[in-house]
This record gives C-alpha cells, sequence and structure tokens, in this order.
C-alpha cells in the first residue's frame, strides 16, 4: 500500500508563492513518475504537472507553464511543486499522485494513470 501526504499549502496574495511537498511511503518511490493535480470548487479534477521517475523529465499543464516547477527528490522520497506568480485561479486542493506502473513515460496527464492519491492541501490566492 502506497501512502501520500502532502503538505504546504495555505493562504497569499496574487503574484505570491508557495512550494508543496508529497512524502511517499509504501513502495520502491524512485521507479514511477509522480503527479499533481488540482480541483477547485465545481469543477472536475485536473492536471497540473508530472515528473518522470527519473526526474529527467517533466510535463505542465499550460496554465502553469513558467510560473510551476515540479521536482523530485528520490532519496527522500517526496516530490515538490513549486509556483510561484500565484494567481486567484490556481485556488484549489491540491493533489499528489504516484503512477500505477513503474517506469513509464510522460506525459501522464490523465487521473486514470496515477494509482494512489494523497488528501490533498488547500491553496487559496487572494486577490
Amino acid at each position: 500500500q502506497v501512502q501520500l501526504v502532502e503538505s504546504g499549502g495555505g493562504l497569499v496574495q496574487a503574484g505570491g508563492s508557495l512550494r508543496l511537498s508529497c512524502a511517499a511511503s509504501g513502495r520502491t518511490f524512485s521507479s514511477y513518475a509522480m503527479g499533481w493535480f488540482r480541483q477547485a470548487p465545481g469543477k472536475e479534477r485536473e492536471f497540473v504537472a508530472a515528473i518522470s521517475w527519473s526526474g529527467g523529465s517533466t510535463y505542465y499543464a499550460d496554465p502553469v507553464k513558467g510560473r510551476f516547477t515540479i521536482s523530485r527528490d528520490n532519496a527522500k522520497n517526496t516530490v515538490y511543486l513549486q509556483m510561484n506568480s500565484l494567481k486567484p485561479e490556481d485556488t484549489a486542493v491540491y493533489y499528489c499522485a504516484a503512477d500505477g506502473v513503474a517506469g513509464s513515460v510522460l506525459p501522464r496527464p490523465t487521473l486514470y494513470e496515477y494509482d494512489y492519491w494523497g488528501q490533498g492541501t488547500q491553496v487559496t490566492v487572494s486577490s
């Protein structure tokens, strides 16, 4: 069983920054791609970013390109999402997800490609 625990969410003003973390346990973290998704009130969960098992490849949704950076530290079993230049439309619950297939190739932007999910962390951006 894989456990994912997100942290780092909070309230920030527009233009500010936050760094989300997701700590993983329960299997060989370094063998699997990881992703971040978000869900705003009344909307479907949407893809934000993904990173390959090695960290050598990343992929971003268009709305966050150039502002968000996904990274991972396989020694710490942790994946990060650095969010800069935040906008009110970034307000959502952010979820960390672990790919279901070892060694998979990006982009991996769809929900069904991920087998494990964290509980989510709230990010609120005020205008």
